[in-house]
């Protein structure tokens, strides 16, 4: 079985936050392969850039973290690429009010499905959300 991490999860992997001992916990117990999509490293690019914007991060420590998360994708995990059929199901999802999805979200939910991965998500939303569509979810917990 293989892990896909969305971006709330990789963020934790490569810089220090709350949730940092559950992920690393998370990364080294499980038995699979591990899934970072183009889009999920994107979105660690825009977080990141979010920071500096911010002013919680300079752009030297923001770069520091980018080349420790591209260190992290290429020694820890599988890309994946982005589908049409990713968009229009996520399109799908959206329209789905009941779950709430932001795009984002929903998908990281399509490229699961598509793939059959367990998502692997520290937001509860999309956690929530995904149980509900059947995909497989983890949470790391503390």
């Amino acid at each position: 079985m293989s892990a896909y991490l969305d971006a709330s999860v990789v963020l934790p992997a490569i810089k220090e936050e709350e949730a940092s001992d559950a992920v690393d916990r998370f990364l080294s117990d499980w038995p699979g392969a591990i899934v970072v999509s183009d889009f999920a490293a994107a979105e660690v690019a825009s977080a990141l850039s979010r920071f500096v914007r911010m002013g919680h991060l300079d752009d030297v420590e923001a770069a520091e973290f980018l080349a420790k998360f591209d260190a992290f994708r290429a020694q820890t995990s599988s890309p994946c690429d982005l589908h049409a059929g990713d968009a229009r199901l996520a399109s799908t999802y959206v329209r789905r009010f009941d779950l709430m999805l932001k795009a984002p979200d929903a998908l990281h939910a399509a490229i699961c499905r598509r793939l059959d991965l367990t998502l692997v998500t520290l937001d509860r939303r999309l956690a929530r959300a995904a149980g509900e569509l059947g995909l497989s979810v983890l949470v790391p917990e503390g």
